[in-house]
This record gives structure tokens, sequence and C-alpha cells, in this order.
């Protein structure tokens, strides 16, 4: 009887195992303290925090003028490496007359290579082809959105449906695993853009990024498999 009871234990111990291991660890990064540089590092950018409706806000904005080419301004959560989960964020960019983008980068290794899903809002009401450019994909330094667009055109950019308001907050849920990159807007219950991934790195840092004008950020979530 003894040995029943251990053996059936050990086999419980054995089914429970592989539900321990597939655990995520959830990490809420404290958007109010974005200028402490213990729990942020901000490359080529300048941002300031504040309270609205209740909850923390971060305006990021790339240092140096507007130019014609890309200005990339990073806000890293420090102490945290990230090689698949999912990311969730509230953004908003500066409207439908004004050339912003604001989205999220992973697999950072610095300022010039990385991973990044962004949103050009300036385009979520307009005709195709403009329209098909509202979410990109990137992976820096070899696949800028110019080198993508040229070489596989509509590949890794896409439409946002339902469309979410130019001017206003949406929310952002962007899947990266080994292999691919989801991402789903607001309630969309299909990701609006699904793509290979194209870095050889499997990890690094992660945070909020913007390229040439402010853009405005809330409420991020970082899961991560353990």
């Amino acid at each position: 009887m003894k040995c029943l009871f251990w053996g059936c234990v050990f086999g419980i111990l054995l089914t429970y195992v592989p539900i321990s291991l597939a655990r995520e660890t959830l990490t809420t990064p404290d958007l109010s303290k974005i200028d402490h540089s213990q729990t942020w590092r901000l490359i080529n950018a300048e941002c300031t925090a504040a309270m609205e409706a209740g909850r923390s806000v971060v305006r990021l904005k790339p240092k140096g003028e507007v130019t014609s080419a890309s200005n990339i301004g990073l806000a890293l959560v420090e102490g945290l490496q990230f090689a698949d989960g999912m990311l969730e964020i509230d953004l908003k960019g500066k409207g439908k007359t004004e050339r912003s983008f604001v989205g999220v980068a992973f697999s950072v290794e610095d300022g010039k290579t990385f991973e990044a899903v962004y949103f050009r809002s300036f385009n979520f009401l307009r005709d195709d082809p403009y329209r098909l450019r509202a979410v990109q994909y990137v992976a820096w330094p070899d696949h800028t959105w110019e080198k993508l667009r040229e070489a596989t055109p509509g590949k890794y950019e896409a439409a946002i449906k339902p469309i979410p308001d130019p001017s206003g907050w949406f929310h952002a849920r962007v899947e990266v695993t080994k292999q691919k990159v989801r991402v789903w807007v607001n309630d969309g219950k299909e990701p609006c853009l699904v793509v290979d991934r194209l870095a050889s790195r499997e990890t690094g840092k992660v945070g909020l990024w913007v390229d040439s004008h402010e853009g405005w950020f809330s409420n991020l979530k970082i899961q991560t498999a353990k």
C-alpha cells in the first residue's frame, strides 16, 4: 500500500512539473519613474511623466531636429531581458495630419540594433495604399522599413481593423515567439499583422519606441515565459 501511495504522489508531481515550467512572469514597469536611471535607460530620447485620468502617462520624444531620415528614441526597462512573450501597451500618436511613429522595441542591443513594432496613426484613415501601412515590423539594422517595402511589399506592414481614432489612445498587444510576431489592436479578434521574425538575436532589452516625433504611452505590461 505504501508503494502504491508514493507511486501515486510521484505520478502527480511528474504531471505537475510541466505546468510549473509553463508559468509566465508579468512585469508592469513604473512609467512615473521613466527619468530614473536605475529603472529606465533612455537612448537618444527625452521624456516627461504625468498623471492623466488617473493613470501614469509618458511623453517620449527623440532628441534633435525632425528630418526626413529616421531619428529613433528608446526608453528601455533596466534589469529585464525579454526573449519571448506578450507586450501590452496603450499608445497615442499626433493624429492624422502629423507623421508620428509610436511603438515598442524588443531584442534591443543598442540604438541601432533592435526589433520593433510601431504604428503610423496618420495612416489609420487614409485611402489605400497608405492605410495598408498603419502597422509595421522592422529589425534593424538589416531590415528597415525601406528595405522591407522594396524587397517584400506589403508583407511586414498592414492595415488595422477596426480602425482606431488617429488622434486618440489605442491598445496594442504584441506577441513575440522565437519564429513569429503577431499584433492585435483594441478589440480586434484577429491579429492585424503576422510576420516571421528577421533578427538573429533571441533576447535583449525591451521598452518604448518613437521615431521623428513625440508619442504618448501608458499601461505597459511585459509578460515573459520562464
